[in-house]
């Protein structure tokens, strides 16, 4: 697949360039799709249940915790019925609840495997947070069971849907800079006093930063280049190791693409950094914040860039709603989430050899 033809793929679906939200004019039925939230930890707290009050095409309709106290300040929050409202011993019986038509999985990265599939079993088309899961074969278990269930999966990567980022997959698309040579990504932060936190346990997180913030310095040089990368070479560095002692801390990776292009990428849980930047042979474009949930901000060689804020989760559930209900294809699929796995595990391995380079082959998207 050549650069123009990759970045249209990654483009497609009812959000495509340009910068427009066009959700609800591309609906064939005049019915929101009701969304249910499995985990109610910060980012349903803060982010997702909040965007569910602004979108178009879908509203929050259930919860599923393993907290009861939750379940009454949801409740009373969000107007939620007693009977959207599951355990995960309850679960399986959202099944039979006909106001519920898209689960999202907000769990712990050990747990999105089993509860992608429960969620296809029963019926529901599925929003699964990233990163994917543990590894290449859960995410192959789920694209299965999605497949044979016949609902569609989509992997959580709102900077699809933000127009920043959008401007930077134009570029690629277009060719409007000229050939891209170089690219610099990193996303990162420190992480607080907290060290009971499941992001620091392998058995529930897999890895660390890389997982966590990684994925989205994968994304940005990705869709930056507009191609997959060939090549990468990776680094690891702990700085507190007690802390870090079951997970990676900082990770420092470098790709080669088909093209030529280099990336050079970075992550920690103990630094903070949020950039993007691409070189090209007639002009740069640089995001600083990127991937932050709000306040991004971009500039050219040419001129500073001045998109509208907006509420990245919002636009990226109304656009999976827009997707069902028009039966096309999500832009953020299972096939991404599980390329991105393949490359943490080329990372990985790169790390494990002590830097050498590894080839990435056979990426599923």
């Amino acid at each position: 697949m050549n650069r123009r033809n990759f970045t249209r793929t990654v483009a497609a679906g009812a959000s495509a360039l340009p910068f427009t939200h066009s959700f609800a004019s591309s609906f064939s039925q005049d019915k929101k799709l009701g969304v249910a939230l499995v985990g109610l930890g910060g980012y349903s707290k803060g982010q997702l249940g909040p965007a569910l009050q602004e979108t178009e095409n879908c509203y929050l309709a259930g919860v599923v915790t393993g907290t009861p106290e939750k379940e009454k300040i949801w409740a009373d929050k969000y107007g939620i019925p007693e009977k959207n409202i599951y355990n995960y011993e309850t679960y399986d019986q959202i099944a039979d609840n006909e106001d519920i038509d898209i689960i999202y999985v907000v769990l712990p990265n050990s747990m999105h495997a089993e509860y992608t599939i429960r969620a296809a079993e029963a019926g529901k088309h599925v929003i699964c947070e990233k990163p994917m899961a543990m590894n290449v074969e859960e995410c192959r278990q789920m694209m299965n069971a999605c497949e044979q269930a016949g609902v569609k999966l989509s992997i959580g990567y709102r900077l699809h849907f933000e127009p920043y980022n959008q401007k930077v997959m134009e570029i690629a698309e277009k060719n409007t800079m000229g050939d891209i040579n170089f690219v610099r990504c990193g996303a990162g932060y420190r992480m607080g006093d907290n060290w009971d936190q499941w992001r620091l346990q392998r058995d529930l997180a897999g890895t660390g930063a890389l997982g966590n913030m990684g994925v989205y310095a994968i994304q940005g040089a990705i869709y930056a280049v507009g191609e997959n990368p060939l090549y990468v070479r990776a680094q690891e560095f702990k700085t507190m190791p007690k802390k870090f002692d079951e997970t990676d801390e900082t990770v420092t990776f470098q790709f080669e693409f088909p093209s030529g292009v280099v990336a050079n990428c970075e992550t920690s849980h103990n630094a903070s950094m949020n950039y993007l930047y691409v070189s090209a042979e007639n002009g740069w474009i640089e995001l600083d914040p990127y991937s932050q949930y709000g306040g991004l901000k971009g500039k050219t060689n040419e001129e500073p860039l001045n998109f509208p804020q907006v509420n990245q989760q919002a636009r990226q559930m109304d656009d999976f709603a827009a997707c069902i209900m028009n039966n096309t294809q999500t832009p953020v699929p299972g096939e991404m989430g599980l390329r991105d796995i393949q490359i943490i595990d080329g990372i990985l391995a790169s790390i494990e050899s002590g830097g050498d380079k590894v080839k990435l082959d056979n990426l599923a998207f």
